[in-house]
């Protein structure tokens, strides 16, 4: 059973850098796409990043640039590094897997950006 856990949130100044982390459990975590998505009130979900399982990495045109997926398969974990961050950045930032057997999500954390 796969269950997801995001970390690293929090408020910063514009153009400056978060890392939010998204750990993995009871998961055999190599086979799996990883992503992050985020959703402010009143806004659709975006997806912001995906990492396949061969590493594959894939942006929303906003954020190229500014942001990279990374994956740690040995510690099951996923990771988001964001650089030059926005006021328009802030948001829900959820961690999602999914594969044959997988579609689940995280609980979110939540990314401030003051301008």
């Amino acid at each position: 059973q796969l269950q997801l856990v995001e970390s690293g949130g929090g408020l910063v100044q514009a153009g400056g850098s978060l890392r939010l982390s998204c750990a993995a459990s009871g998961i055999f975590f190599s086979i799996v796409t990883m992503h992050w998505y985020r959703q402010a009130p009143g806004k659709q979900r975006e997806l912001v990043a995906s990492i396949s399982s061969g590493g594959s990495t894939r942006y929303v045109d906003s954020v190229k640039g500014r942001v990279a997926i990374s994956r740690d398969n040995a510690n099951n974990t996923v990771y988001l590094q964001m650089n030059s961050l926005k006021p328009e950045d802030t948001a829900v930032y959820v961690c999602r897997a999914t594969g044959s057997a997988y579609n689940t999500w995280g609980q979110g954390t939540q990314v401030t950006v003051s301008s």
